[in-house]
């Protein structure tokens, strides 16, 4: 067994664990956006793993670069917008550089992904039929029939009522719940081994939240899928997740088996993350505390302050933090943190 020195930084790969040879592979990933002020980036030297049946969230607020790091993954970064380092390796291929044509041959097959708004992503002058055939003759080469019969398992595979009939029905004909479990059965429909859920339940109300959350839960263990959720929601990692990191202004600053992360967060930013949270009084009916607040804003990505990203809002900033940025450093078993509370020297090559 290798010991680490949990008082030193390390790169996130020393920390794999070689029984568990990942389907996905992040490796300093970094995307840019270049724009009139100049070039800045998005997704900032971010590693991570995804193992075979495994389910993995990252979580942070709005701006923090999660949907940008799922977006790179599939291949979909728009202009201005471009990887400019790292890899991502997929089922042993590295996904960076690779020809339009190859990965639009696994986008949809082992590499699939739901987005946030299910009327936006589907197409409203065709029917639901039509477009969940479309992907499977696309990828599967058969003919209407067969993508139909299979259009139609699907639909019944995610629990939506008399599938031979709604098959034919429109995007509007359907609630905002249906029309995410429609996203859900076409991003399955060609068994793929990785589905990246990006906000799968934004704009759903809470009771169908959990029902969308149930069938994604059980799809995944019953088709073993691995999965990576993108996700603002705290209680929804709780429920589903195995594995979960904390993404600030780009970079990772934290991550940790779920339940060490919820009984025992290191990181500051994480720590008021779980205490916005809502409770309910305890067993002896005393009521919750007000909820507490991260005090400001996420930076604009135009405007990073040095050193530590998070401290002009952190309660525990010290004068290192505004000098270079610290690495992510191990506080535990599987378990790291990007802040100097953990150690005083910074990773140079995890801040090139």
């Amino acid at each position: 067994m290798t010991v680490i020195d949990q008082t030193r930084p390390v790169r996130r790969e020393e920390t794999t664990r070689p029984d568990r040879k990942p389907l996905l592979e992040v490796r300093d990933l970094r995307t840019t956006f270049s724009t009139d002020d100049g070039r800045f980036h998005a997704v900032d030297r971010v590693s991570f793993t995804v193992a075979p049946g495994e389910a993995v969230a990252i979580v942070g607020e709005s701006g923090s670069g999660k949907s940008v790091t799922a977006m790179s993954i599939m291949g979909l970064v728009q202009s201005p917008g471009s990887i400019t380092g790292g890899e991502i390796i997929f089922k042993g291929q590295n996904l960076v550089g690779m020809a339009d044509k190859d990965l639009r041959k696994l986008r949809g097959d082992d590499l699939a992904m739901i987005f946030q708004e299910p009327m936006t992503s589907l197409n409203p002058v065709f029917t639901i039929g039509d477009q969940i055939s479309e992907a499977i003759r696309l990828h599967r080469g058969v003919g209407k029939k067969a993508a139909r019969d299979r259009s139609i398992e699907m639909l019944e595979l995610v629990s939506i009522p008399d599938p031979h009939k709604r098959i034919d029905d429109y995007p509007h004909q359907l609630s905002g719940g249906m029309r995410q479990r429609v996203m859900i059965a076409m991003a399955l429909s060609c068994d793929p081994e990785l589905l990246i859920a990006d906000e799968p339940t934004t704009a759903l109300d809470v009771t169908i939240q959990a029902q969308v959350m149930e069938l994604l839960g059980s799809l995944q263990k019953r088709l073993g899928l691995a999965v990576l959720l993108i996700t603002h929601d705290l209680g929804v990692v709780a429920e589903f997740c195995e594995r979960v990191m904390v993404m600030y202004t780009g970079r990772i600053v934290e991550e940790a088996p779920v339940d060490r992360l919820f009984s025992d967060p290191k990181h500051p930013y994480t720590r008021g993350l779980l205490r916005s949270l809502p409770r309910l009084p305890d067993a002896s009916g005393v009521r919750a505390q007000r909820l507490e607040t991260i005090p400001g804003m996420v930076p604009s990505i135009t405007g990073l302050p040095k050193g530590c990203k998070f401290n002009t809002r952190c309660p525990d900033v010290m004068e290192i933090c505004h000098g270079e940025e610290p690495a992510r450093m191990m506080v535990g078993d599987d378990h790291d943190a990007r802040c100097y509370l953990y150690g005083d020297l910074a990773d140079p090559e995890m801040n090139k």
